[in-house]
């Protein structure tokens, strides 16, 4: 068996998301693109960026055995368009009030509130038509995913059940005064969209029912670990950081621990698992 190199996986991966991105994003004559729109939500799309969540929907499946079809890489896109609407939207003075992202001017200090906002609207919806194209690709060629699946497992991250419920908590709620609360404001507001990824990748690859759990419990674990790892890095954990960093790893291996009845197919999940315990200066426990 070749050895698995993590770092040419998620390269290879990103590359082939790069290019979907700016190639189903074409940026229209201006006449045709009324209010900059398209312009806006390609500056925002295809700024530098991680690409983790796409990258997690892949591994994921992988995980249960279906290989990066056409259908399964747009499918998995879709995912990076919730999380650059929420962006979008959470930079607005109304939200979080931000001027920069990922190194820029922000959306709307660039092309203004109204024109913010409808990128971001129009981000949400493109995602939900991606998903909904995947599946008719994915049916025609005769492939097994269950793509009604995966849009419910999105939906349901992102609305008003995950993501968006999670915003609106940072909105009207007084600072989290235990770890507990904090991880509340995680498991909504960051987590419940890692949370879908997973269930969306294992869903359009075809996974079993028990598969999908485990995945689920798996994409739960690592987004609140994710959301410690990033208030760490940026020192917003207050009097909370020692606890948070020991909880991390425990997440990330409980994370792992939910992946042991999958075989070396999942060794991509586990690797971004792992590279994320490292964050914490720990690692996790031994054969995970």
């Amino acid at each position: 068996m070749t050895e698995f190199r993590p770092e040419s996986w998620a390269a290879e991966r990103r590359a082939e998301l790069e290019t979907l991105l700016a190639a189903r994003v074409p940026q229209p004559a201006r006449p045709d693109d009324p209010g900059r729109l398209v312009e806006s939500i390609r500056y925002s799309l295809l700024s530098a960026g991680k690409r983790l969540r796409p990258l997690l929907a892949l591994a994921a499946a992988e995980a249960v055995g279906s290989p990066a079809s056409e259908p399964v890489r747009i499918a998995a896109a879709s995912v990076e368009l919730i999380h650059c609407y929420s962006l979008v939207h959470d930079d607005l003075p109304a939200m979080d009030d931000d001027d920069l992202r990922r190194g820029q001017p922000t959306n709307h200090k660039v092309f203004g509130e109204a024109v913010a906002i409808l990128a971001g609207d129009g981000l949400l919806t493109l995602a939900f038509e991606w998903i909904a194209e995947a599946g008719l690709l994915a049916r025609r060629s005769g492939e097994r995913g269950d793509y009604l699946r995966a849009a419910l497992a999105l939906a349901r991250g992102a609305g008003m059940w995950g993501m968006v419920r999670g915003q609106a908590r940072d909105l009207v709620e007084a600072a989290p005064a235990t770890l507990a609360d904090i991880e509340q404001l995680h498991r909504e507001k960051t987590g419940a969209l890692f949370r879908a990824a997973v269930e969306l990748g294992g869903a359009i690859g075809g996974g079993t029912e028990a598969q999908l759990e485990a995945l689920v419990r798996f994409g739960q674990g690592y987004g609140i670990a994710f959301q410690h790892a990033d208030d760490l890095d940026d020192a917003e954990h207050g009097g909370f950081a020692a606890q948070a960093r020991t909880r991390m790893v425990s997440l990330v291996d409980d994370a792992l621990a939910a992946l042991q009845s999958f075989d070396h197919r999942a060794e991509p999940l586990r690797s971004i698992a792992r590279a994320l315990a490292a964050r914490a200066g720990g690692a996790a426990s031994p054969g995970r």
